[in-house]
């Protein structure tokens, strides 16, 4: 085993990801990429979602976003949609497409979470939470 946790994490990524290529339904959704994906089941997740809610989430720039987000339509898995109450503001709404897409990458996410999860009790998986966490704040604190 290695020190390093990057080394370590970077490791584990690609584990998941080769299990995620060649074991579960990613070859009946090779139109979507994995922040596609991502995206997909964060607005089927979470119904009314804006561009600025991607960036946040995901933590990326608004030019980053608006990429994902135009390539995405054009893919036809996400829509624009007015909203009522401001005219300027568009929701992000999934297509019949994505909203297929979305119920595989469900099955797929959850048979992920299971295989990872094994042999972890309760706590010990909030342990890990809470580690990622504060990972995560302490690369945020020196990025600014």
């Amino acid at each position: 085993m290695c020190n390093s946790i990057g080394i370590e994490l970077r490791y584990l990524n690609n584990l998941i990801r080769r299990y995620v290529n060649n074991n579960l339904n990613k070859r009946l959704i090779d139109s979507v990429t994995g922040t596609n994906g991502w995206i997909i089941g964060y607005i089927a997740e979470h119904g009314d979602v804006y561009q600025k809610d991607l960036e946040a989430e995901f933590g990326i720039t608004r030019s980053t976003a608006s990429k994902v987000v135009s390539l995405m339509v054009q893919k036809g898995l996400i829509e624009h949609k007015s909203v009522p109450q401001d005219a300027r503001l568009k929701k992000l709404v999934l297509t019949d497409k994505a909203i297929e897409l979305s119920k595989l990458m469900q099955q797929d996410h959850e048979a992920i979470e299971r295989t990872l999860k094994k042999g972890f009790t309760e706590e010990e998986l909030d342990q890990l939470h809470t580690y990622m966490e504060r990972m995560k704040q302490n690369i945020l604190e020196q990025t600014g």
